[in-house]
């Protein structure tokens, strides 16, 4: 048996979860999310938890029954609390600005960079003197979270001789030594 995917989801107070022709459905004080379910899976709410559970022990059903769980709690979570990232852009005249869905960002090439956010996603970039400029994403749906996040940072990746590049906050960087190093 999966270990995530028998564990139950506990469906916190303004949160209400309905399944409907294999969608699910999770509605709570932030937003309201689906997500698709495979038919092989059965997704039952009662007592204030939703329960996964899966027709055999298939390698194809075992895999998904840990998924589906997940993903379901990603969107109560989602919907109850929300899910933010904070990314640092570490650079001399690296800078980042937000107005409404846009972001721009100058990382450093050129010209500038513009990307048009979904409307899911909010973001906010904080600038302050003698700190590395910050940007806030905040969103209901962690996948697609993670999804703008790693657009973002696939523009300026994080380089291992002087940390250059869009980092997470918290984010280690593993560093390398230059060529001197090792000349002796």
């Amino acid at each position: 048996m999966s270990r995530i995917g028998k564990a139950p989801i506990a469906i916190p107070a303004g949160v209400t979860v309905e399944v409907k022709d294999h969608v699910v459905t999770v509605k709570g004080k932030i937003g309201s999310l689906q997500q698709t379910i495979n038919p092989d899976i059965n997704v039952e709410v009662k007592d204030g938890h939703v329960y996964v559970t899966r027709p055999s022990d298939d390698r194809e059903h075992r895999a998904q029954h840990g998924l589906y769980r997940a993903l379901i709690h990603n969107m109560v979570v989602g919907v109850s609390e929300g899910y933010k990232k904070e990314m640092e852009l570490v650079g001399v005249g690296y800078r980042a600005s937000a107005t409404g869905q846009v972001l721009e960002l100058s990382l450093g090439y050129s010209h500038a960079i513009y990307i048009k956010l979904p409307p899911e996603v909010k973001v906010e970039a904080k600038s302050e003197r003698n700190k590395n400029p910050l940007i806030i994403l905040t969103s209901d749906d962690k996948q697609l979270l993670g999804q703008v996040c790693a657009k973002i940072r696939s523009l300026r990746k994080p380089e291992p001789y002087k940390g250059k590049g869009i980092k997470f906050v918290g984010e280690v960087i593993r560093r390398k030594s230059g060529k001197t190093a090792g000349a002796k």
